[in-house]
């Protein structure tokens, strides 16, 4: 288990980018690298904020690591712990998936999902389904159990979407409550799709 002495961060949006988020708390402003899909979810500068935070120090340089969910840092501390992944990687697959979805693809041992993150090449993406596998938060693994997601995520790509854009929007579906049939999901998801 990582540990990080700084935990979480509390405090008012001074600004963003395309990955990271500038926080200032009692006078000191952290900048804080954050998931590409979650920097949007922050709101407007000046909004108050708080991201659970992962402290990585290295050799020439302390990097504050931040995500919107106790989950989402867990299952990037879980990614680092990898021989292969580093900070960098991890939150570039972070980015692409939510940990409901990164739960999905290492159980259904989807190698091709984690291929299409930059950095990571088939030995990677191998290593990252062989050691998660099993090993990640069993409400994760509940979160992403839907009767008939294959069918859906199947009729998505059939569509040309990706794997992972297709099992991204039908996490975002599920967590809205679930539809009852696979026809229901696939029409939420393709509204997803199109909104995005």
């Amino acid at each position: 288990m990582v540990s990080s002495l700084i935990s979480s961060v509390r405090g008012k949006l001074q600004g963003k980018g395309p990955d990271w988020a500038d926080v200032a708390v009692g006078g000191v402003t952290f900048r804080i690298n954050v998931p590409g899909s979650s920097v949007e979810r922050l709101g407007p500068n000046g909004d108050l904020v708080q991201l659970h935070t992962s402290l990585q120090v290295r050799e020439d340089s302390l990097n504050l690591y931040g995500f919107p969910t106790f989950e989402a840092r867990q299952t990037f501390e879980k990614l680092i712990g990898i021989n292969g992944v580093g900070p960098r990687v991890a939150l570039s697959i972070l980015s692409t998936f939510s940990p409901a979805s990164l739960a999905a693809a290492v159980e259904g041992s989807d190698i091709k999902a984690f291929t299409s993150v930059s950095g990571v090449g088939n030995k990677t993406a191998s290593r990252i389904v062989l050691e998660l596998k099993g090993k990640l938060d069993d409400a994760l693994m509940m979160a992403t159990a839907s009767p008939g997601g294959d069918d859906a995520l199947d009729a998505l790509t059939s569509l040309g979407y990706t794997a992972v854009e297709a099992r991204q929007a039908l996490t975002n579906v599920n967590s809205n409550g679930e539809p009852a049939s696979v026809e229901d999901r696939v029409r939420l998801a393709l509204q997803e799709l199109a909104s995005a």
